[in-house]
């Protein structure tokens, strides 16, 4: 039984390694939006962006899609940086599929995961989200507009419009397309206050949103909590996926999530916890030693940022 066992392990991490390298570039230039395209199964995938910071090259899809076929349609996870990258998002999903896409979900507040709802909304899809989400969405739109506009350029952003979900829930939603079943959960703050992550219970596959990063350093930003993204991602992964198409990186399993990720936040957490309690004062954030994660893309431009907002958060916590 036990040889058994590890025989059909090994035969998943055969496949799963298979479909993780089959990945297809569609382009390496603006028709794509630098985006790839990596296959997860023969009806889900993953549309991966740069791990870099939004620009005019990538029309601020520098994050994590995907989608998933079904009998009836295709259901998108997260709309991509505006009207002209959502165009990008649905050009490429036409390379696989002629359906229509009939659901997108948001999960989460930050521009690139709703900014493209509205080419999608009028192309007859409905829009699922969290109510926490859409509420940050509603907060800080003028903000991540202003914002992305400096960073991709006017052009590249012109005609998209704010459009918040239509389907809004508290902690779960679950819905069933084609014969395939989502369930949409939001298990508290991470890096944005609404995240979520959408779940495909029989496939054992799981669109993680930003409460998982691959491949680049998570950012801890001002609209981040830690201590509950700890909380939250511990949740998600009682699911024990199978497969996790993260918000940043290339789809793995829950060894490189805990890696990339879990350890990190941890790490990051606890580590400015025992210097905030030994006295250390926001000046001397940068003492902690953080190059045991320096493999991870963007570690010179967040590793000072992540360790001064835990701080603060430690702070703020302290005087409650």
């Amino acid at each position: 039984m036990k040889y058994k066992t590890l025989l059909i392990s090994g035969l998943f991490l055969i496949v799963f390694s298979s479909h993780a390298k089959t990945t297809k570039n569609i382009s390496s230039g603006a028709d794509s939006a630098h985006l790839e395209l990596q296959k997860v199964s023969d009806t889900v995938y993953a549309i991966v962006g740069p791990l870099t910071q939004r620009s005019a090259k990538n029309l601020g899809n520098n994050a994590t899609f995907g989608f998933v076929i079904t009998k009836q349609g295709v259901v998108l996870i997260d709309s991509g940086g505006g009207f002209k990258a959502a165009k990008k998002i649905h050009n490429l999903i036409k390379t696989v599929t002629k359906k229509k896409i009939k659901i997108v979900i948001n999960t989460g507040g930050q521009d690139h995961r709703w900014f493209g709802n509205d080419y999608f909304k009028m192309r007859g899809a409905s829009i699922i989200a969290s109510k926490v989400a859409v509420a940050d969405q509603k907060k800080r739109a003028n903000f991540q507009y202003t914002r992305l506009a400096n960073l991709i350029g006017d052009k590249n952003i012109a005609g998209t419009k704010n459009v918040f979900a239509d389907i809004l829930f508290d902690k779960k939603y679950k819905f069933s397309l084609g014969g395939i079943e989502f369930e949409i959960m939001h298990s508290g703050h991470a890096h944005t206050p609404g995240d979520s992550y959408v779940w495909m219970p029989k496939e054992k596959i799981v669109f993680s949103g930003d409460i998982i990063y691959m491949e680049r350093m998570l950012s801890v930003g001002s609209m981040s909590n830690a201590k509950s993204w700890i909380s939250a991602y511990s949740e998600l992964i009682k699911l024990k996926p199978k497969i996790i198409i993260p918000g940043h990186g290339h789809a793995a399993g829950i060894a490189k999530a805990n890696k990339d990720t879990f350890e990190y936040l941890n790490f990051i957490y606890n580590g400015m916890k025992k210097l905030h309690q030994s006295g250390l004062t926001e000046e001397k954030v940068s003492t902690l030693d953080q190059s045991k994660y320096k493999y991870l893309k963007a570690y010179d431009q967040l590793k000072g940022r992540n360790a001064l907002k835990v701080f603060m958060e430690l702070e703020f916590d302290s005087m409650q």
